[in-house]
Order: C-alpha cells, then structure tokens, then sequence
C-alpha cells in the first residue's frame, strides 16, 4: 500500500531532526566544512531520496559531502547505496579505493572493489576483499553467507572439485538449499560427471521450487552440444511451471540460430551473480527493498547480459511505486525476446492501470497480443483476464471461449477459464450461461474458495438456493479463514434466512475487517436495523453515503432506508 502524504511528511521532518541532531555533534576539525546550511540541505536531500530510492538525484547530493565519512562511517553506506544503485559502479569502485586508502574501508567498500575485481576475472585481487570482508565484525547472516560464497567463487579456478565442495559444506546449515544449488553449480564448473545427477535431484526436489534451475540445467547440457536433450528438460519444465518466464524464454532461445547464451556455469562472476540474486529475491520478498537493490546491481554488474534480473529490479520498482522507473526498466526488456516482451507490456498495462491511465493500458495489452508471434493459451488467458478484470466483459468472454475450444477439462487451465468467463457472463446480465460455468469449474476444481463465493453470493442476491449457499459459504471459510468477503457473505446469507444475530456477528467481524467497503458497511447496517439497533443502522448507511467508492444505486437505496428503515 502506498504510504500516505500524510505519514511521508512525518518521515520526512524526523530525518530533517535526526540530520540537524546529526551535523551538530560533528567534532570540531570537520565542523567548519560541514555545519553550513547548503551542506545540512544537500544531506538531507540526499537521504530523502535515497529514502524514496531516487539513487541518481541522491548520489548527487551526497558527492557535494566528499570528506563526511571521516567522522560519520554511516554516510559512506548511504553514498555506496546510492552509486550502486544508480548503477555508477565506477564510482562506487573508485570511492571505495580512496575509502581503503583513508583507512575508512568497510563491508560495502571491500564488497565493491572485490566483485570490481571478479567482473574483471582478477581473482587473486578479487579474492584478498573478498577475504577481508568476511572477517569483519557484526556481518548480517545473509552478509556472511554472501561474501562466503562470493569468497569461495573468486578462488574456485585454485580449487578441484572436492576442495571446492569441502569449503561448501563448511557454510551455515541455515541456508541449506542455496548450498544445494552452489554443489549444482560446483558440478557444473568442474564439468563433473555427477552434474547431471545433482541438477536432477535439484530440479526434482518436491520440498521447495527449484524451478528456475531447469534453465541452468538446460544451459549446460546445450553448451555441451546436446540441445535435443536442452529442449526436453525445458519442454517438462513448463508443463510444470507454465508460467515461468526465465522457462519461456530460453524456449524460444533454443530455436535462434543467432542466441547467444546468457550464463556460463564455467565463470565464477556468472555463478556469483546468481547467488548475488538469489539473496536480493529473499530481501524484495521481506520488503527491503533498497538492500535488494544494491545486491540486484551488484548482480547486474557481474553479468550484464542476464536479463532475468531486470525482472526483479522492475518489480522493486512498482512496489515502492516509482513507477516511472518500473516503467523504464520494463521497455527496455521488450527488446530481449517475445516472451519478455509479453511480460513488460502486461506489467506496463498493469502500471498504467494504476495511473488511471486505463484507454493506453489497453491498447498497448491489445497491440502486444496481437504482435504475438505465437498466441499460446497461457497467453491468450492473461489477455482474457486483464479484458475481464477492466469490465471488457464481451471481449472477454471471446478469448475465455477461444482457449476452453483448445483444452480439454482436465487440463490446469479449465477451472480457471471457467470461472473467469462465468464471471464475466455474470457482469453482461446472462446467469443461465455464467451459473453453468462457475458450476463447470468446481466440478473440475471443488476447492476453490472464491468461486464458491462468487456463486454461492449470487445466488443470496437472486433469493434462491439459501441454505446451499449456506453450506458452501461454510466450506468456503474453512479454505479461507478470515477472509472477508467470504465471512461478509456468510453473514448476508444468515440474514437472508432471518438468523439476525448470527448475521450480525459475521457482518461485524467483515466491517472490521474491511472497514471502507461499501457493501459490507451497508450489510451490517441492514443487520443492526433488524437487531433493533436503528440509530447506529443509520450511522454505517450515512458513512457509505459519504465513501468515495460507493456505487449510485447503492446510494439511491440508501437514501430510500434512511427514510423508510427496511
């Protein structure tokens, strides 16, 4: 959710405290340099923005600090963020040499200089950071193990085999399957021949997803000239994850006759780049979206042609709802492969959506369809769904029905092409065809707890089949607990069977739960009315009046209850 104006100003006036607090305790040598107006407002600047991950307005505010490090160790991390971030690694190298050389080096700067040096193949160099940083106190867990496996991948043309393997089982047991992926990628480098047997055991591991690594699989058995072999890992892999974008992708690669590949599991700066990544995934998914970052570029430097990175880099992007960079990011994936190019314009459209920009998101999702060079039905159902989810109810319903002439009912897609056209033959006013179809998808699929909400809510609405709707509402909450619209639908349909008092102890639970949705707040009103509590059914009917997302006939109801009651 975005953060309010409101509480960003907050933010922003405690950083502007902290920074006066901050330069006045400057010592008495740096005082004179620092403590003027103009240097007070560039730091501030430049910790908003970087704040609000404005990296390159950031950067330039802190270059005009050079020196401040001396005395505040703290600024050197801020400045490092804001160069990596922005991609200036130059001079975040550079600034970290100077940084050695002022005895002012830390983690970030022996970090830098050592994957400087990697990128570079200069693994001696490489080696000796990489050597410093893990000996440094106070190191995060995710830090350590890092600089571990960047320090064992920057020595790794010393080591065979088993003395690479040996130092890997010497890491923390915590990150028990990232060692299983580095023993992949030791196999791989040192082309041994139990590679293939541990790149099965991974890819078939049914604890956790392992998924992205049948590209790496895939790569290795091509780059060994056995692309027949590369095609059908790639071709299993997607009829398990038909969604994966890095899988779909490298599909289509292996039929250019001019791909060049991408990663090479015979150079330590490719391996490392993607244990670099892996532990930005892990930061993006806990929300810490700057420390993501850095580590996401620090990746993106060490192999620049992985494209699968930006990937991320984007979504970081729209989540902290700098959309213009999400925006950027996204458009220039377009130009690595149609399967990347379907997947930024429907973000983009996701984007534009968001910026009530609703006419360009679809044309632009029309014309990427459209340009498809093959419309598969994984496609053409994410075309479908975006129509239906923006009210293009009609065009919709022509795709939903396009794919459902494809597939048969046991194939994955059917319960959700079902209930997605149902759906939208609800919306257009034509129930025989949408109640048929929401049915067809629970015969295929019974467990899907929104669509028995969906049916069994439509129903209640329609004054028919109560005591059904009754029942499947409850199994419903038991797949879902505590979700509101489903609890919001219990609650009416108790109400429609004139159990008020159970009524009003679900409808209660889903006002408070969602407590600015209009129907809900109408329901518990109506519920409070039969109750015999009248004044307070008039207060939740007055504040749907007055919610911004009240639709008219609602409204016109409404102002029929407050003066006539039910």
């Amino acid at each position: 959710m975005p953060i309010s104006k409101k509480l960003n100003k907050i933010i922003t006036i405690i950083l502007f405290v902290i920074i006066l607090i901050f330069f006045s305790t400057l010592d008495a040598k740096n005082f004179n340099k620092f403590n003027k107006a103009e240097s007070i407002a560039d730091y501030f600047s430049g910790v908003v923005l970087l704040n609000q991950s404005k990296y390159d307005d950031s950067a330039k505010y802190l270059k005009r600090l050079d020196g401040l490090e001396k005395t505040h160790p703290i600024f050197s991390i801020r400045y490092l963020n804001s160069l990596i971030n922005s991609g200036k690694y130059n001079q975040a190298f550079n600034y970290s040499k100077k940084m050695e050389r002022e005895k002012q080096d830390s983690y970030q700067s022996d970090l830098i200089i050592g994957i400087y040096h990697l990128k570079n193949e200069k693994f001696e160099i490489s080696n000796r950071y990489f050597e410093k940083a893990k000996n440094r106190k106070s190191l995060s867990i995710l830090d350590n193990y890092i600089v571990n496996s960047l320090h064992l991948w920057s020595m790794i043309n010393d080591l065979n085999k088993d003395q690479a393997i040996t130092r890997l089982n010497q890491f923390d047991n915590r990150f028990e399957n990232l060692k299983k992926i580095q023993n992949v990628f030791v196999n791989c480098f040192f082309d041994s021949n139990e590679a293939n047997f541990f790149f099965e055991k991974l890819i078939n591991d049914k604890k956790t997803d392992f998924s992205r690594y049948n590209y790496f699989y895939a790569n290795y058995l091509n780059s060994k000239k056995k692309k027949e072999e590369a095609k059908k890992i790639i071709q299993e892999a997607l009829e398990r994850y038909p969604r994966n974008l890095l899988l779909n992708q490298y599909k289509i690669d292996l039929n250019n006759l001019k791909y060049k590949s991408d990663f090479n599991c015979k150079k330590g700066n490719n391996v490392a780049a993607e244990l670099i990544y892996i532990s930005a995934n892990a930061l993006s998914s806990q929300s810490i979206y700057s420390m993501s970052n850095f580590y996401l570029n620090l990746s993106k430097f060490l192999n620049a042609d992985f494209h699968a990175f930006d990937t991320l880099l984007a979504e970081n992007s729209y989540k902290i709802n700098d959309y213009s960079n999400a925006k950027k990011i996204y458009r220039k994936l377009t130009i690595h492969g149609s399967a990347y190019k379907w997947y930024a314009n429907k973000q983009i459209s996701r984007i534009l959506i968001d910026e009530d920009q609703k006419k360009s998101s679809l044309n632009l999702l029309e014309e990427a369809y459209n340009s498809l060079p093959v419309k598969g039905v994984y496609e053409t159902f994410d075309y479908a769904e975006f129509l239906k989810n923006n009210e293009e109810f009609k065009k919709s319903i022509k795709y939903y029905t396009e794919i459902l002439g494809k597939i048969k009912k046991d194939h994955p897609l059917y319960p959700e092409v079902t209930d997605g056209r149902g759906v939208a033959y609800e919306r257009i006013g034509d129930w025989n065809k949408a109640e048929e179809d929401l049915l067809n998808s629970l015969q295929a699929s019974p467990d899907q707890a929104y669509v028995i909400n969906y049916l069994a809510y439509s129903w209640i609405e329609k004054g028919i089949k109560i005591e059904k709707s009754l029942n499947m509402l409850e199994k419903a909450n038991r797949l879902k607990t505590d979700d509101p619209f489903i609890i919001d639908s219990l609650g009416w349909a108790l109400f429609k069977l004139k159990r008020y008092e159970g009524s009003k102890n679900y409808l209660r639970t889903a006002v408070s739960l969602l407590p600015a949705d209009p129907i809900v707040n109408d329901h518990y009103g109506d519920v409070l009315w039969k109750t015999g509590n009248k004044i307070q059914a008039r207060y939740y009917w007055n504040y749907v009046l007055n919610l911004k997302n009240t639709e008219k006939d609602l409204k016109d109801k409404i102002e029929l209850k407050l003066i006539e009651g039910l």
